[in-house]
């Protein structure tokens, strides 16, 4: 019997971390997709590869955190460890019938303190200190990101801005014993730099996905002392990884064609704030909400760009700016956005702050929209509260576990 729920468990750890790759891994590298940097296939492989690694080094800090630290071991029995993970799974289901990614993390954090209420045994400590840091990091992601945007946005649209020639990006020489690779014919090193950057920074956000997303899978497994830590780590990676291979392919799809004009550079500052947070939290053992934070990154950019309008002058006098969604738009119509085909941007002359006007603020697309911000920041918080109750009022009251 004990054999066969084990089994049973491993399946759903199994089914969580796929779709969590589904998901991950078109957040990861929809943009590359999208800018035809590198290829789905090669997507899912670098994916696998790099959320291993993010799980296998910091994300054990993770795992030991959900799988003993909110809870006792002691209270993972493999029937609780079995209904954790379907509280998860049942939050990925919900998210995608209503179309918003849901936060996992938060999601499996939210099952395990449920237990822990109806057992008496939640670590109260704990808890505070994973919620609070789940109230200041959309924080700091907004502030970095706004200061990116006010101060240095413009700076990089002019020295980092992605561009894309026809053809291909290199060619190889193969006149010698071995293949002598050149920068293809239109490409400039810029655009080869940026085309690297592109795929690096994915690879990072591989990295920090594995480090704060394979805990969701396995941490009930591992501290029910069902398999160990690095075996669960190396189960739920190796899930991860067949989702990317798998049911991502439509997820890069909606990422990098569907979903945004957000230009290619402003994913990449998005991702690279969201990622070092996620990996920083990841590393002192904070399960950490991806989707949330990189939403609030987002804002923050595109708020910051938007306050270049106006000088901290005539914001103390009370000359607030006016903020548009999209103070991130394309500097140009040949510059690429995530899903689109771009040449060289303009730039925009990096006028001093307070020199702009509004109309120096592209409108041609809204990065974000409020209402739609507004309700999947709602949602990411209200799901986790659903399997916080429904977990508890199952632990509490039914007799079986």
């Amino acid at each position: 019997m004990a054999s066969a729920l084990l089994l049973v468990g491993l399946l759903v750890a199994v089914f969580v971390g796929f779709n969590i790759g589904g998901s991950s891994t078109g957040v990861a590298f929809g943009p590359a997709v999208g800018a035809k940097t590198v290829t789905k296939f090669g997507a899912a492989i670098l994916m696998t590869i790099f959320a291993t690694l993010g799980g296998i080094t910091v994300g054990t800090e993770v795992v030991e955190t959900m799988g003993g630290e909110i809870v006792p071991q002691s209270a993972f029995t493999i029937g609780a460890s079995i209904a954790v993970l379907f509280f998860i799974g049942f939050a990925l289901f919900l998210s995608n019938v209503v179309g918003v990614p849901a936060s996992t993390s938060m999601t499996a954090v939210g099952a395990i303190a449920g237990l822990g209420l109806a057992q008496g045994t939640l670590n109260w400590a704990k808890m505070g200190e994973i919620v609070s840091w789940w109230l200041v990091s959309p924080l700091a992601a907004f502030w970095i990101s706004g200061v990116i945007g006010r101060y240095f946005y413009p700076r990089l649209v002019e020295s980092f801005a992605i561009t894309q020639s026809e053809g291909s990006l290199l060619a190889f020489d193969r006149s010698g014993l071995l293949p002598r690779p050149y920068l293809g014919p239109g490409t400039t090193r810029r655009e080869f730099v940026g085309t690297v950057l592109v795929v690096v920074i994915g690879c990072y956000m591989a990295f920090s996905a594995g480090a704060s997303n394979v805990a969701n899978a396995v941490a009930p497994l591992v501290g029910s002392d069902q398999i160990g830590l690095y075996e669960g780590v190396l189960l739920g990676a190796g899930a991860i990884g067949l989702g990317a291979f798998t049911i991502a392919r439509r997820t890069m799809d909606t990422v990098g064609n569907d979903l945004t004009d957000l230009p290619i550079l402003a994913a990449l500052v998005v991702a690279v704030v969201s990622s070092t947070l996620v990996t920083f939290l990841s590393g002192i053992g904070i399960p950490a909400s991806f989707v949330i934070i990189a939403t609030m990154s987002i804002v923050g950019l595109g708020w910051g760009r938007a306050t270049r309008t106006a000088t901290i002058g005539d914001a103390v006098r009370g000359d607030r700016p006016a903020v548009s969604p999209g103070a991130l738009a394309a500097e140009s119509e040949d510059a690429p956005t995530v899903g689109g085909e771009g040449g060289t941007p303009e730039g925009e002359g990096r006028k001093a702050i307070g020199e702009e006007e509004r109309a120096d603020i592209p409108k041609t697309s809204d990065l974000f929209e409020p209402a739609t911000t507004a309700r999947v920041i709602l949602l990411q918080n209200v799901v986790p509260a659903i399997a916080t109750v429904a977990s508890y009022l199952i632990f509490r009251f039914v007799p079986l576990f």
